[in-house]
């Protein structure tokens, strides 16, 4: 009983508001310990490449002494693969599940990432503040997503960019099944076995379910402000990388 309540509670959890962020938050700080040894796992360690395809987007040469924010940060993957490409710029690890942060923090270690507890709806930092901004697989858990792309919009300096690495849906018909199998049936239960949480691996496909489209997404970052908005889509339509720019 208690499982399939804490089933439900994902479910409704992936369609938004004030319970999504209440539920990432406590999910998030629960399976913290082994969260990088599951994106790894889960993902066949694929997910490194998407990583570094997202990065090379952020265009850090053109400004690498430069602050730029890693939002949604976790436990630092994504700040740590920039430091090591680019040493001379100043990341900002910006996540609300503190624990995410403290288990990543041993990657901080001769990087210049300063790791800061923020909601990525009110984030501490001032108008045009930073040279670019990336998200890896964390802008779907936001409660409200118009109001985070503006929030990031807010702190950009002016001809930056904005990426974000997420999952999509694949458009083969027989891609998409052979996907939505191991999405719904197998990796839940590989998830569960492995962190030791019954719903959390519930809740990716329920909230890749929920989040818009590719088109959609493009369109919902020029609403909030972005020009230039463009997308493309790996790994068989799995994830799509998006760029936009504040002018």
């Amino acid at each position: 009983m208690a499982e399939k309540f804490e089933e439900i509670e994902a479910m409704r959890a992936a369609e938004g508001g004030a319970e999504k962020s209440r539920y990432v938050r406590r999910m998030f700080s629960e399976i913290a310990p082994r969260y990088d040894l599951l994106n790894h796992v889960l993902s066949l360690n694929i997910d490194r490449g998407w990583r570094r395809a997202a990065i090379h987007e952020l265009r850090i040469e053109r400004n690498p002494d430069a602050h730029y924010l890693d939002l949604c940060a976790g436990t630092l993957d994504v700040s740590a693969m920039i430091s090591d490409k680019h040493p001379r710029a100043r990341i900002i690890g910006a996540d609300f599940a503190e624990p995410m942060l403290r288990a990543g923090v041993s990657k901080t270690s001769g990087r210049n990432i300063s790791p800061v507890t923020a909601d990525a709806l009110t984030l501490p930092l001032k108008d045009d503040s930073v040279s670019g901004a990336i998200v890896a697989f964390g802008i779907r858990n936001v409660a409200d997503l118009d109001q985070g792309l503006r929030e990031v919009h807010r702190v950009l300096i002016r001809g930056s960019r904005f990426v974000i690495l997420e999952f999509s849906t694949p458009r083969s018909r027989a891609v998409n099944s052979a996907y939505q199998l191991y999405f719904n049936r197998i990796l839940p239960r590989i998830g569960a076995f492995v962190s030791g949480h019954k719903t959390a691996y519930h809740y990716l496909p329920k909230s890749v379910a929920n989040f818009p489209a590719t088109e959609a997404l493009a369109q919902r970052m020029r609403s909030a402000g972005f020009s230039n908005v463009s997308w493309r889509s790996f790994t068989m339509g799995i994830v799509a990388i998006h760029i936009g720019e504040k002018l």
